[in-house]
């Protein structure tokens, strides 16, 4: 192991509470290109059980780490060839542990525009300025700066040359690394965030109210309102800025420069630190310190969003069910698709049932006779303009529909208009309008949110906090993993799957998912998951890393249908001889029953003698694999989602003259902040649950209480129609 990867290795394992092997083990894994889901569920032998989480810091942590030491090789390198590295500096640039600290170091030494002390030092007064930092007894300032004075050179008086000479004190206080650390430490300790209103006719509704007249400490500033101050000063209606303890940095920065209080130039020295803070040091902290709030409160909004992404692409599906979509609307009218139980389209009309056509019976009976023809189980309403006023409609429709069991439920449009101008929806339905496909989304998202909300770019799915300010990069990034991750923990079937979610199984790129498609369309369907590496681009790497994700379910090999992967099967079959079940290749039928015959082995297993550590060396496998082999033989065919609560469906409707104070209703959660969660009751705006609501105890983080789409139980506790705001609280509410 060379000396780099050691430092990294350790570094990571004492940072991560890691062991050595554990990190060096996934390093090794992710540097030869396997994916963060592969190693996670197929590699845990070698990782020692890591999750995606773990993998993904360590991958984020190596990152960093290399970046630190190439940057260490650059400036080492450029001081060096400037003749000016010394052995000390050399160790010091050696211990450092982050970019600021190398940056620190480096910053008298890198290359700079002109500035007012290099123009000094053209002007010859380097000399002088060193006189001055050496604080001499029996100096006279005057008689020596005398002696700089050359009008040639630009230096027309005594005073001149004092200045400059102070420029290059200034200059040099302001580039040494201790000084700028011990600033930095004290004001982002001590120092506070200020806002003040600049423009109030740029905020007409008072949106950035709060932060008229706000000062709070810079340490103690929650993300939320990092944000939302960084939008307010980019929208011109703040001025923020940082509010340090300048007399007291000043002071202290003076205790380390005057080191003579004796000599007559000890009074420029004061003078030079003021300047130096002040014109050099303050604006650059205050730079670093809100670059630093910025990056803080981007990566915990982006935490946020991922959080929340995640519960949305885990809600469960509404399987077997044809659903007719609508799409609100006023003016233009409100679109309507039907799709069969696998997403197919079937048809689809405008209807006009509000203002300013009003034509709500036509509306109705069009509605009515779709339902009729297309045995139509489920109405998917979008949440957009027009929604309740939609759904009341169609509430009302339900009600005067006899011997029916047609209900309906509020589907989250967000990112459906980006869907369906885009190049993935035009594949789809080359000869329907862009509203129209944006309607079909509507309808396919309560079938299956994961298998059509992967279609669209994660930023457009409204779940975040300020997703529009944060880094966007970085933000794309996080949301990838989380599809990714969500994708692979589900699997796909490889036989019915479109491309954009196939483009999101582990090794598989968008250009191999297209591949994939076009030959089962070409061939018929993939019989087992062997025989997809027929197919142009799957080789055998990708194979490895993408098979066990992605599934058959009524193929010629049982195991297909499981998350089990294929380099297992060989261990699988002796544990399935076992269960005195078939053990070679089979129809998925045959696995019927096992999975009470895995729960009676398991019981069995002490009175057999056989532990599980045991029982894996006898088939050949690692612990780890050996207990997702049994959790997956005992639940063929799972889908985890099914676990989660299923969509609320409805038959009426609810408005805000309704609710009463005390009143008992159940939800969703549509989004999840740090100030609590907002959470669709039935009625036109969605109630908030603040954070001091959600229980009994205290909760800090209302991730740990509910996730986006979690079906949830709440009391009505204020009601202010005028601002369409609805107060809930979950305390003391049993919640199912």
């Amino acid at each position: 192991m060379t000396d780099t990867h050691t430092f990294i290795t350790q570094t990571i394992a004492a940072e991560l509470n890691l062991s050595v092997r554990q990190v060096a083990a996934t390093l090794e894994l992710l540097d030869d290109d396997n994916t963060v889901p592969f190693i996670a569920r197929y590699r845990k032998e070698i990782t020692g059980s890591l999750d995606e989480e773990q993998i993904r810091a360590i991958q984020a942590r190596a990152k960093y780490l290399r970046n630190l030491l190439a940057r260490k090789d650059v400036v080492l390198r450029s001081i060096q060839e400037q003749n000016k590295l010394t052995p000390e500096l050399a160790a010091q640039i050696a211990a450092a542990t982050t970019l600021q600290e190398v940056e620190d170091l480096y910053r008298p030494y890198k290359p700079k525009r002109r500035t007012r002390a290099t123009i000094a030092r053209e002007k010859g007064l380097e000399p002088l300025a060193d006189r001055m930092w050496a604080q001499g007894d029996d100096d006279d300032p005057l008689a020596l700066a005398a002696g700089f004075v050359d009008p040639a050179k630009g230096v027309a008086t005594i005073e001149e040359a004092l200045a400059g000479a102070r420029d290059i004190l200034a200059e040099t206080v302001a580039e040494t690394a201790a000084i700028r650390a011990q600033v930095r430490e004290t004001t982002r300790d001590e120092g506070f965030i200020v806002s003040r209103l600049a423009d109030a006719e740029k905020d007409p509704a008072s949106v950035y109210q709060l932060y008229y007249d706000y000062r709070e400490r810079l340490r103690d500033v929650p993300p939320h309102r990092a944000l939302a101050l960084r939008r307010g000063q980019r929208e011109g209606v703040l001025k923020v800025k940082v509010e340090a303890p300048a007399d007291d940095i000043v002071m202290d920065v003076e205790l380390w420069a005057v080191t003579n209080l004796n000599s007559p130039f000890a009074s420029h020295v004061r003078l030079a630190v003021a300047d130096g803070y002040k014109r050099l040091i303050a604006p650059a902290i205050e730079r670093e310190l809100r670059n630093a709030m910025a990056e803080h409160s981007d990566d915990h909004a982006i935490t946020v969003f991922a959080t929340n992404l995640r519960s949305l692409l885990m809600q469960p599906p509404l399987r077997n069910k044809t659903v007719l979509g609508i799409d609100p609307g006023y003016r233009t009218g409100c679109k309507v698709a039907v799709v069969d139980p696998t997403g197919k389209y079937l048809a689809g009309d405008t209807i006009y049932p509000h203002q300013p056509q009003r034509q709500t019976d036509r509306a109705k009976e069009t509605i009515r006779e779709l339902v009729a023809h297309h045995g139509v189980d489920v109405i998917a309403i979008g949440n957009g303009t027009a929604s309740r006023e939609t759904e009341a409609l169609v509430a009302e429709l339900i009600s005067e529909m006899e011997d029916t069991s047609l209900a309906y439920a509020i589907v989250d449009e967000a990112g459906a208009s980006v869907y369906s101008a885009g190049d993935e929806a035009r594949r789809e339905f080359p000869d329907l309008e862009a509203a129209q496909r944006g309607n079909v989304s509507i309808a396919r998202r309560l079938q299956d949110p994961l298998a059509e909300l992967v279609k669209i770019d994660p930023r457009s799915i409204g779940v975040g906090l300020y997703q529009h300010d944060v880094d966007q990069k970085a933000l794309t990034e996080a949301l990838d993993a989380v599809v990714e991750s969500v994708v692979n923990q589900v699997g796909v079937d490889v036989n019915t799957t479109s491309a954009a979610l196939l483009s999101r199984v582990a090794g598989i790129n968008r250009r191999t998912a297209e591949a994939i498609v076009r030959h089962r369309e070409e061939h018929g369907p993939f019989r087992t998951r062997e025989d997809l590496q027929a197919v142009p681009g799957v080789g055998p790497r990708t194979w490895t890393q993408a098979a066990g994700f992605l599934r058959i379910a009524d193929g010629d090999e049982a195991l297909d249908n499981t998350p089990i992967h294929p380099e297992s099967y060989a261990a699988c079959r002796k544990l399935l001889a076992l269960f005195e079940a078939p053990s070679g290749p089979q129809s998925a039928s045959s696995l019927e029953g096992l999975p009470a015959r895995v729960r009676r082995f398991r019981a069995d297993l002490q009175a057999m003698g056989m532990t599980l550590p045991k029982l894996a060396h006898e088939i050949g496998v690692g612990v780890p694999t050996l207990e997702d082999m049994l959790d997956a033989l005992e639940r063929p065919g799972r889908d985890v989602r099914d676990d989660l609560p299923p969509p609320v469906l409805r038959r009426d409707v609810l408005t805000m003259d309704d609710l009463t104070e005390g009143m008992v209703l159940q939800g969703t959660v549509r989004n999840v902040v740090d100030f609590g969660a907002f959470v669709d009751i039935g009625v036109k705006h969605d109630g908030l649950v603040h954070v001091s609501k959600m229980a009994d105890r205290y909760v800090r983080n209302p991730h740990a209480v509910v996730s986006v789409g979690d079906v949830v139980a709440v009391r009505v506790i204020k009601i202010d129609k005028e601002r369409g705001r609805i107060g809930l609280s979950m305390k003391g509410v049993p919640q199912t």
